[in-house]
């Protein structure tokens, strides 16, 4: 396994204010993220400003693009090139990186999107906050696909989850969306910054020019990555390919590629879930959160009076059906909070079924959920 340790000029465990945008970008440089390609967009413009002001020193290079397709596009080709690469972006600027996404996703090239997320649809609501984008973070690109999906609760796990971002994004060969949002991304918080982090280095081909693959098969799903400009020829296409790169017909290999894509987050779970389990065995209801909505649902918690058990995704995608299923079993009700029009719930409801009493809290008006709303919920 290759590691490759990050420095920063930052002295270790350097407690400082920062928001989550701030960190998001703090954390990619430390990761080392050297290209960044983007567009402003409120609320998630502090993320590029810093990223502007911090990667020239450090040898990187931010462009600011004409638009988000073009900043999508310019981060897979600069990944594509050797360099670890991120944008960010919020609501309209997502809609139009989809097809990028999936052009990552299928030619296997390592990109971070940080998508601070607002209220929609269309301009929507440019300074409040909202949780909308979670089914699209999954399913708004076309067709079959990867993706993997982490979101934080505060500003230090906007650091934290940014860099596992760039860790999976490298060692898997795809797509990776921090799913942060408004409230999260400016909101300030006193974290502990580290000096060093380690990151997974994308291995190098051992072969010659003439014998290398770049869509090799082996069981880790991440096969050495030759870049542009190193004596490799590499051909990447949007197209259905073999394991050269150029595009095939032959349905035999069309399965083999479309089973590679799913395969490398099916068989990857066990690396890929992450949460945080507060369980009472004595608690007939599980709630069930993620993101900056989990805040509130904890507080709750804590204030409730009786046995309640909680889980938070930081993973949602893919979605911990096994945890989720297991910690539901027995309950008699599920409460699931959220600042959108329930789409989360209906994840929930999927994994759970009907088994048991489903109670969907949900907020949509650019507020943030309160914990009286879930107390309420909870009665």
């Amino acid at each position: 396994m290759n590691k490759k340790t990050s420095n920063s000029k930052t002295p270790a465990n350097q407690r400082r204010l920062v928001s989550g945008n701030e960190a998001c970008a703090e954390a990619a440089l430390l990761a080392g993220v050297r290209f960044f390609g983007g567009y402003p967009i409120t609320p998630s413009t502090e993320v590029a400003e810093r990223m502007a002001e911090e990667l020239p020193k450090v040898g990187g290079v931010f462009i600011q693009m004409e638009d988000e397709i073009a900043s999508i596009m310019a981060i897979i080709g600069a990944s594509a090139a050797g360099v670890p690469s991120m944008t960010a972006t919020s609501g309209p600027g997502f809609s139009l990186m989809q097809e990028g996404i999936g052009y990552a996703a299928m030619t296997e090239t390592p990109i971070v999107v940080i998508n601070v997320m607002r209220g929609g649809p269309a301009t929507g609501l440019p300074t409040k906050g909202a949780q909308g984008d979670f089914q699209q973070a999954r399913w708004g690109t076309h067709g079959d696909h990867p993706v993997v999906v982490l979101t934080p609760r505060g500003v230090e796990e906007c650091f934290n989850l940014t860099i596992r971002a760039v860790d999976i994004s490298e060692r898997l060969r795809v797509p990776v969306i921090v799913l942060t949002d408004e409230f999260v991304g400016h909101m300030r918080e006193i974290v502990a910054l580290p000096q060093r982090v380690e990151v997974y280095h994308r291995q190098r081909p051992r072969v010659s020019p003439e014998e290398y693959l770049h869509y090799a098969d082996n069981t880790s799903y991440n096969a050495p990555y030759a870049s542009f400009g190193e004596g490799f020829s590499i051909h990447l296409t949007g197209l259905t390919h073999r394991e050269d790169g150029f595009p095939v017909n032959d349905a035999s290999k069309i399965q083999w590629n479309n089973e590679r894509l799913r395969h490398k987050i099916e068989d990857n779970i066990a690396f890929l879930e992450d949460n945080f389990i507060d369980d009472d065995p004595d608690a007939d209801t599980l709630i069930v959160a993620f993101g900056s909505s989990a805040r509130s649902a904890y507080e709750a918690k804590l204030l409730w009076d009786k046995p309640l058990s909680y889980i938070r995704l930081k993973t949602v995608w893919p979605f911990p059906d096994a945890t989720v299923r297991k910690l539901a079993d027995g309950r008699k009700r599920v409460v699931v909070p959220e600042m959108n029009d329930g789409q989360f719930c209906r994840e929930v409801e999927r994994c759970i079924g009907s088994r048991v009493e489903l109670v969907s809290v949900t907020r949509n008006d650019g507020s943030m959920l309160t914990p009286g709303e879930v107390l309420e919920a909870l009665k």
